[in-house]
């Protein structure tokens, strides 16, 4: 690579899920922290329907708050990615013009949420370009996405997980009664949701057999596979962050707890991400030393279960008995100013532009063939 230039760093948000508009949030978020003597900067938005543009860096104008709602904008330059791993190029074509470089990409950074990106296709056809990316690879990404298998797999690897029933389309299609009596026999109360997706969204509490219809259709608005966990009655909420090393070895963050819903059932959309009133996070958690690094352990564990890279995020329950279980993993946790990633970092000593320098140095150090 030339002396003379700055590295390159392609970041892409957006997309094609429900969680385009916490991707923007995300982008506006990293877009601001990132070292701009460092790093040339180029924003790609992915529009709902898929159409690849090169965006604003206006990081205002990508910020979610309650009154704005932030979207790719699709009528903006087209650009494609060159499926050619010695070129490593980001092209722009404008209607009627030329096809231009936009010149080679270093690193990209695919801040995607949900399906479409978060899991593991994004990352599959940065694998093939021959494209250094910050994250999990194809796998790692693909089952953290898959609540279900993410579950088998924390589980093969002796991780407590919280009890559920996946429910197949065919399944409920087919049988409902018995995806029904499938739940009875988990006790009510549940959470319904959808198997691929994330920030809380389609997902539903059910306090008993009667909502749980309602709340099944619900989650299959968002994905056709369903997942009903039992609910943690009485359990704190609590979260822990991991980073990759140089070697590859992983550490965990400052333990984070979810102390107030305000008025909300639980941590769901508006509460995560728009900064509504009475919504309470506690970093550090006001956790026994021990207890703490169990969570941390766990958490790493976790990570390396998965064959995670770069980063994640770990949800915990932590039941009134003193028992762990695992809620989920957050292959691309969210980054925005009220994300609890980049909070509990701080907390542990990284600040959010040496957080950010640190996964794009190790994207850039990781070798985009098998590994």
């Amino acid at each position: 690579m030339s002396q003379s230039r700055k590295l390159r760093v392609a970041v892409v948000f957006g997309g094609r899920s429900s969680e385009h508009a916490v991707s923007c949030a995300t982008a506006a978020s990293v877009l601001a922290a990132i070292d701009k003597e460092k790093y040339d900067v180029i924003p790609i938005g992915i529009s709902r329907d898929g159409k690849w543009v090169l965006e604003s860096a206006d990081e205002e104008r990508l910020a979610l708050t309650a009154g704005h709602t932030p979207e790719v904008d699709d009528a903006a330059a087209a650009v494609v990615m060159s499926n050619d791993p010695a070129q490593r190029r980001i092209i722009t074509t404008e209607p009627g013009q030329t096809p231009s470089q936009l010149g080679t990409v270093d690193v990209v950074f695919p801040l995607l949420h949900g399906p479409w990106g978060e899991d593991g296709t994004i990352q599959g056809l940065l694998e093939i370009a021959g494209m250094n990316y910050v994250g999990s690879g194809v796998l790692a990404s693909a089952v953290g996405m898959d609540k279900h298998y993410m579950k088998i797999v924390l589980s093969a690897a002796a991780l407590p997980v919280t009890s559920y029933v996946a429910i197949l389309p065919r399944e409920w299609e087919n049988d409902s009664d018995a995806c029904r009596d499938a739940v009875e026999a988990l006790g009510y109360p549940v959470f319904v949701k959808p198997a691929r997706g994330g920030s809380s969204l389609g997902i539903t509490k059910v306090p008993d057999r009667a909502d749980l219809d309602a709340a099944v259709e619900h989650a299959r608005e968002f994905d056709p596979k369903v997942l009903v966990e039992k609910a943690a009655v009485g359990a704190r909420e609590v979260e822990c962050g991991v980073l990759q090393r140089p070697d590859g070895g992983a550490d965990a963050s400052a333990v984070a707890e979810i102390t107030d819903y305000g008025e909300h059932q639980f941590y769901d959309f508006a509460a995560k991400y728009l900064g509504e009133a009475g919504v309470t996070l506690e970093v550090p958690a006001d956790l026994k030393p021990e207890v703490a690094e169990q969570i941390q352990e766990h958490s790493v564990a976790a990570f390396e279960a998965l064959g995670c890279e770069g980063l994640a995020r770990v949800d915990f329950f932590l039941g009134r008995d003193g028992r762990l279980t695992i809620n989920e993993i957050n292959t691309m946790p969210g980054f925005t100013p009220s994300s609890m990633y980049p909070r509990i970092w701080a907390e542990s000593g990284v600040d959010y532009p040496e957080l950010v320098d640190r996964l794009i140095t190790l994207a850039l150090n990781r070798p985009t063939s098998l590994r």
